[in-house]
């Protein structure tokens, strides 16, 4: 049986030791899993997830201080962000760190006054195919650099704002 962990969610800038280090792992972990020629799309700029253009968290164990996880958003227009770098390290998975992660992610989006979010994952990545589903995201259409890739599937998710019943 699997327990929760209690973490926090915390801003981190994308070139500190922690957000190099869980980005490496998450970028070792798909280069294994799609090792094809260009299946993987790694990059993500510190100005992408500036202050008004996005956000990078990452999610921390509040007893050890450990990061169990991270992700980004950034702006693409007015009223659409995209997910990105989304990833638990394996010792934390099953334990809610994706669905809190994700939840901080678009509480964030909706603050930078985005109406929708976006994002691409691998046809590979069952779990977190589950977790994206699970938390209201459907497929859409392949979009930017990942229209010509075959093991991308996109998804999005109309965002509510804060004090917006449905």
């Amino acid at each position: 049986m699997t327990t929760t962990v209690s973490i926090r969610i915390i801003d981190v800038k994308l070139d500190t030791p922690t957000a190099r280090e869980l980005i490496g792992e998450l970028n070792v972990e798909l280069a294994r899993q799609y090792p094809e020629e260009g299946a993987n799309h790694f990059r993500l700029d510190p100005d992408e997830v500036a202050p008004g253009k996005g956000a990078f968290l990452v999610a921390e164990d509040t007893e050890s201080g450990r990061a169990l996880g991270c992700g980004a958003i950034r702006v693409l227009t007015p009223d659409t962000a995209e997910l990105k770098r989304m990833y638990v390290r394996p010792v934390a998975r099953g334990r809610g760190v994706g669905s809190t992660l994700l939840r901080a992610l678009e509480e964030r989006a909706v603050a930078l006054g985005v109406e929708r979010l976006v994002l691409e994952t691998g046809t590979r990545q069952v779990p977190a195919l589950g977790l994206y589903y699970g938390a209201g995201y459907a497929e859409i259409e392949r979009f930017g650099e990942y229209a010509d890739s075959p093991l991308s599937m996109c998804l999005a998710k109309p965002l509510v704002p804060a004090g917006v019943t449905g």
